[in-house]
């Protein structure tokens, strides 16, 4: 029997996948549209230094959300927040949707993180630098180049996907952002010697996450996974996590620590048992492996698949998303898929958010956002 289209399938039947990402193709697409716009950035960017931008202007009102958007928020009041990938950002209070721009005080128009302090005031990553909305006005905050790595339970952390020479992370103390710079990974020099040359950095920052203990870890391109704990900087490396088996860097788009306190990175061949005690006597992260879940009955044919998102929902489920094949939930027994389609068109996926209603979204590259109603991931109209 074959199931309704929109439905979830529980994965014990063939689901005729093809690895995620694995494809040389499906890579090159996507580096190609994150460096379009990077390589653009500049032709809708503000540059002062003063660290202010101020305009009267608050927004738009636009009667319809965009088609680029990769990333959504609630805030305090419950106002979602739409990022886009060249479009600017999207305010919709479930009356009336504003759209702001550059024009309107942005740095850019390409948002890679937004978020929210404990004031009320909304954050946002773009790649001209991180903006502070107060409601009225948008303001550039001026950064410091640091390697002071400090470690508060106040900090905000940002990075900013597709800007070229990054090499660490951004460190919000509410008062200064700092760009802090990584310690070399110890495959550096094996790295440069190979004259491999990577389209981003290598230690460009693809995910930031910090654990169920407050340690920081974050997600690289090519380098593995570093974790920060306040005292050290300690980077790990397993070939499986950056490199897909038909060729390309996946890298480290998205990391998890589960409710028995495995770690999770990027694909479902392993998860992770940090050896906290080892560690603190090496120079790296120490671990051991253990099984992931699923195997080639479960993911048509492929031993495991690799997910850019990763999200745990109220019922401590785990929710999967993958570039081209959908969604998938694991609730510490059964894997279940859900397809995501446009009419008969695949829908590429860029990111999952659970909001405080605990509903589901999904960021897209080119078809707008998606929720979760029922059984269905559906297209999200005003």
């Amino acid at each position: 029997m074959r199931c309704n289209k929109h439905s979830p399938k529980k994965t014990q039947t063939s689901l005729n996948m093809k690895l995620i990402c694995s494809s040389p193709l499906m890579i090159w697409l996507w580096v190609m549209m994150i460096g379009f716009t990077a390589c653009n950035a500049q032709n809708s960017m503000h540059q002062p230094n003063d660290g202010i931008q101020a305009n009267t202007l608050i927004g738009d009102t636009v009667e319809k959300l965009g088609t680029h958007l990769w990333y959504i928020y609630q805030d305090k009041k419950n106002n979602y927040w739409f990022g886009s990938n060249g479009e600017g950002v999207y305010r919709y209070d479930g009356h009336t949707l504003i759209q702001f721009t550059t024009k309107h005080g942005l740095s850019n128009d390409s948002i890679r993180q937004i978020q929210e302090d404990k004031t009320g005031q909304m954050y946002f990553s773009t790649l001209g630098g991180i903006n502070k909305f107060d409601g009225k006005q948008f303001t550039l905050l001026p950064v410091l180049k640091s390697k002071d790595w400090k470690l508060d339970s106040n900090d905000m952390w940002f990075y900013m996907l597709g800007k070229k020479d990054e090499h660490g992370p951004y460190r919000y103390d509410g008062k200064n952002l700092y760009n802090l710079q990584f310690p070399d990974h110890y495959l550096h020099n094996e790295f440069y010697q190979k004259g491999i040359n990577p389209f981003f950095s290598p230690y460009e920052i693809y995910s930031i996450y910090k654990d169920r203990k407050g340690v920081i870890w974050f997600g690289t391109s090519v380098f593995g996974a570093c974790r920060y704990d306040g005292k050290s900087v300690k980077w790990m490396y397993e070939k499986d996590l950056t490199i897909v088996p038909n060729g390309g860097s996946f890298g480290i788009r998205s990391i998890y620590e589960d409710r028995e306190g495995h770690y999770w990175f990027c694909n479902t061949q392993h998860r992770y048992d940090i050896n906290l005690e080892a560690t603190a006597k090496s120079d790296r992260l120490q671990y051991n492996k253990i099984k992931g879940i699923g195997d080639a009955n479960v993911f048509g044919g492929n031993e495991y698949i690799y997910y850019s998102h990763i999200v745990e929902d109220q019922h401590g489920d785990i929710w999967l998303t993958t570039w081209s094949e959908g969604v998938y939930k694991y609730d510490g027994h059964h894997i279940t898929h859900y397809e995501v389609r446009d009419a008969e068109q695949i829908v590429n996926l860029v990111s999952m958010y659970r909001d405080r209603q605990n509903n589901l979204w999904l960021g897209t590259p080119d078809k707008g956002v998606y929720k979760l109603v029922g059984n269905a991931f559906t297209k999200f109209n005003l």
